[in-house]
């Protein structure tokens, strides 16, 4: 499967370098890539390796967990990727068996940008459409950090490689 191409209708957020979810350089992780597709919508698509399943054939609740907390956060800062936020409560629902090694479509949706806490949706789509997971995120803004200061973390747009 090729990675995701960045449009004028997708556009890419930044990469950490050792985010488990999204970092480059983080050899365990998923290395992912996060695209705005809406004015209030991320996604990216993902494939669990089996090494990270809890039941024969399903993906680890954890896992699941940690994919909705990342497109949460990112649909939390859509359009200001430099804008930083911790997560204050992640309420997770699991309604079907999550497979390993099966491409899945990861979503997530501004929901309710207020002064001091912000709102979103994430879902994690099976290939047949249903929901396997889906997760309200209740967040509160900590930014405080220039670009600068991101860029020596290691947050930066990572060029798409070849298709």
């Amino acid at each position: 499967m090729g990675a995701p191409i960045a449009t004028p209708s997708r556009i890419k957020q930044p990469n950490s370098s050792r985010c488990f979810v999204c970092g480059v350089e983080n050899e365990h992780g998923f290395a992912l890539s996060f695209y705005e597709t809406a004015p209030d919508t991320v996604e990216t698509t993902a494939v669990i390796p089996e090494r990270y399943q809890g039941d024969p054939g399903v993906a680890h609740g954890g896992i699941v967990a940690a994919l909705l907390d990342e497109v949460t956060l990112r649909a939390a800062v859509v359009g200001e990727p430099e804008h930083r936020m911790l997560t204050a409560r992640l309420d997770v629902r699991f309604r079907s068996s999550v497979p390993v090694e099966t491409p899945l479509r990861v979503v997530g949706r501004l929901v309710e940008r207020r002064r001091r806490a912000t709102r979103t949706r994430g879902e994690v789509l099976l290939p047949d459409g249903r929901t396997g997971a889906e997760a309200l995120l209740m967040d509160h803004p900590d930014s405080g950090m220039s670009r600068a200061r991101l860029a020596e973390l290691g947050w930066r747009v990572v060029p798409d490689g070849p298709a």
